[in-house]
């Protein structure tokens, strides 16, 4: 039996194998879980690829952030489909191509305001619509959520909006934690280090994290290499962690706290 054992999970932001919430999503299935993933638009067609690579057999849901009518449809089908929710993986970010790269003074707010709906006010939307299936969790514990972040704590060359949308991140996870903590549903943040996936190649300027992260991390850092983010995201949806709640868990061998 698995950590994850008879926990029912929905993972968002499933696109390709390199990504953390395929990790994620493989890593939850081998200990255990029941698994569904998300998809929205476009991205739908990859999704399923992705679901039937890790041999999910429930059909791919389909979940557009910014729509609010979908957001409920989705809760409704899980409701139908799963009758619960044990975890759910944060795994949404997104930023118009002026948001990044360009500097905080050129970008026009209503794509300021597209990176906050999408990278920062979903998380919200989500754990409110999902309330009523994180509540009926049966795992030791109870529910937990959990969103992919990345350090808030500076300000990192190119990415300008995405970093002021993740500092947002963090701060919602905070109020969605003290919120819903009564109802037994814990909200956590895992602040990745910089890991070579699709998403992180879209980002101008990429290869500076690169270059410098592994010099001022303590552990050393391996952009190649995913899998301890995988796994303490896999500790936090667990009941190993049920004690802990609105906290950013650094999976980037120690590089937010050097000078």
């Amino acid at each position: 039996m698995g950590i994850l054992s008879g926990h029912r999970i929905l993972v968002t932001g499933v696109l390709t194998d390199d990504s953390l919430a395929y990790g994620i999503a493989e890593r939850a299935l081998a200990e255990g879980a029941e698994v569904l993933l998300s998809g929205a638009g476009r991205g739908m067609s990859l999704t399923k690829r992705m679901a039937k690579r890790l041999g999910i057999t429930e059909e791919v849901l389909e979940l557009d952030v910014t729509d609010e009518a979908q957001i409920q449809a989705a809760a409704a089908s899980l409701t139908e489909r799963f009758g619960r929710l044990d975890g759910l993986v944060h795994a949404i970010g997104f930023a118009p191509e002026s948001a990044l790269g360009h500097g905080m003074l050129a970008t026009p707010f209503a794509d300021v305001a597209t990176a906050f709906h999408i990278s920062t006010y979903s998380l919200a939307a989500l754990v409110g619509a999902f309330r009523p299936l994180l509540q009926k969790s049966t795992a030791v514990g109870g529910a937990s959520v959990v969103a992919l972040d990345f350090d808030a704590t500076r300000a990192y060359p190119m990415y300008d909006w995405m970093g002021v949308a993740k500092a947002g991140l963090e701060s919602l996870g905070r109020y969605l934690a003290r919120e819903v903590g009564p109802d037994k549903i814990r909200v956590n943040m895992v602040a990745a280090g910089p890991i070579r996936t699709m998403a992180a190649r879209s980002i101008p300027g990429f290869s500076q994290f690169e270059d410098s992260w592994a010099d001022r991390a303590p552990l050393g850092w391996d952009v190649r290499d995913a899998s301890a983010v995988h796994d303490t995201t896999i500790a936090i949806l667990s009941p190993l962690l049920r004690g802990t709640t609105a906290s950013i868990i650094y999976v980037d061998g120690g590089a937010h706290a050097m000078g």
